[in-house]
């Protein structure tokens, strides 16, 4: 209940605005209270972070292919980080091997590496890219949404539009004609599929040469 909270704060403002003092008046407990959970900031980082990701539990390995099941994990935890604007923040302020919901999912995909063949060093780097392609697939759309109603969002996204599309064209062609895609008119759909598809063809590419 405390980490749901303080995802909820850090979602409409911000992780500045996630403090005990403030998750106690909330819950109306006494900070004292949340002591005995989370003893500073830190903690409930880490316990914000364990929560996040515990809310995608995916499956152990079985028998499909190795392909299937990093795709089906990458893509849970897309959608998990999506629905938290703050997730990115939160999970790079923390130190993820203290986050067992974390280490779970990390252990899962080191293990569909190796079994693609990948040697050990290859795992680990393929396994942090994979990360930290989630984290931006899951971020780019939502990242300026926190702490905002929908139609200052639909300004801040006219006016970057309206940068990009007044730049000289002559110096910037590609820019000014693609300005509505660049600035986020594409669905979310479109997006995140692109996104693990072109991040697991690298992946698949690699593995078909071993």
């Amino acid at each position: 209940m405390i980490a749901e909270r303080a995802l909820e704060i850090g979602d409409a403002e911000g992780l500045d605005a996630v403090t005990i003092r403030r998750l106690a008046g909330d819950l109306g407990v006494t900070p004292m209270a949340l002591y005995w959970h989370y003893k500073n900031k830190e903690q409930l980082l880490i316990g914000m972070a364990d929560h996040l990701i515990g809310g995608f539990a995916p499956e152990p390995a079985d028998e499909r292919p190795w392909q299937e099941q990093l795709r089906d994990l990458t893509q849970g935890l897309v959608r998990t980080l999506r629905a938290h604007p703050c997730a990115k923040d939160v999970i790079e302020q923390i130190d993820a091997v203290e986050v067992p919901n974390f280490l779970a999912v990390w252990d899962l995909a080191l293990g569909l590496a190796r079994g693609a063949g990948f040697s050990a060093e290859e795992s680990c780097l393929i396994t942090k890219y994979l990360l930290q392609s989630a984290i931006a697939i899951a971020d780019a759309p939502v990242h300026h949404q926190a702490g905002r109603s929908d139609e200052e969002v639909a300004r801040l996204v006219r006016a970057k539009r309206l940068g990009l599309e007044t730049l000289p064209a002559e110096r910037y062609p590609h820019l000014v004609e693609m300005a509505g895609p660049l600035v986020g008119a594409i669905s979310p759909e479109v997006y995140d599929t692109f996104g693990v598809d072109l991040v697991l063809a690298g992946i698949e590419a690699l593995a078909a040469e071993r």
